[in-house]
């Protein structure tokens, strides 16, 4: 089985941590508003990744005073921004290394990521009694479609069941396909024509990506 199980695999959700970094870029953003404006002028424009690189290079000199208390803690969560996007870069190096001896065919599909794949490889992993058939691993995955017809309209609706760290790495890469697949633009493109709302299309895409990685999950040694 080209599986994880998740205590065999702990880069997966260290690397998941080690995402907060973009978070605590993100964090700066209030204070730049706020700050003065000769500070203001200097981060102004700037990216949240940019912010947290010029942050880091503040040079305090009383850090009692307004501005230097304020300069000193943007720095302070500038360098733990940058220090969490550096562990991040290398956890997902080793992560694709794993997966490219393990499943490489996976991480070639279009859309699927690091992230996604290990994600889908440690459920399958932790449930090796539910991959008999696509259809369970679907299940698993929270990805079968559920009857939610009424009277004379006949429908499906998304499960919320199953595992939802594989069900978020279907979404991600359903996502991803929407905007850069160009089979799926059209296939997106049809079902709206034919009257069909974001959410089932997601849904009806997120359980054709779960028949399709199935096979590659479940490969014999």
């Amino acid at each position: 089985m080209a599986t994880w199980r998740s205590s065999e695999c702990c880069a997966s959700p260290a690397a998941r941590s080690a995402t907060t970094g973009s978070e605590l870029s993100t964090s700066c953003g209030p204070w730049v508003v706020t700050a003065p404006p000769e500070l203001r002028e200097q981060l102004t424009g700037l990216t949240s990744i940019g912010v947290a690189q010029a942050v880091n290079k503040f040079r305090v000199a009383d850090p009692t005073s307004d501005l230097g208390a304020l300069k000193y803690a943007m720095r302070s969560l500038g360098r733990r921004a940058e220090e969490l996007r550096a562990e991040g870069k290398t956890l997902d190096k080793i992560m694709r290394t794993i997966i490219e001896d393990t499943a490489p065919a996976l991480i070639d599909r279009d859309g699927i990521g690091v992230d996604a794949a290990s994600a889908l490889l440690v459920a399958a992993g932790d449930n090796p009694e539910r991959l008999h058939s696509e259809a369970g691993f679907a299940r698993l995955c929270g990805a079968a479609p559920l009857e939610a017809s009424s009277g004379m309209v006949t429908r499906h609706r998304l499960s919320r069941a199953g595992n939802r760290q594989a069900n978020s790495a279907l979404y991600r890469i359903v996502i991803n396909r929407m905007s850069n697949d160009q089979r799926t633009k059209t296939y997106v493109t049809r079902r709206r024509d034919e009257g069909k709302s974001n959410l089932e299309i997601i849904r009806c895409l997120k359980r054709y990506v779960a028949r399709e990685v199935y096979p590659l999950l479940a490969i014999a040694p």
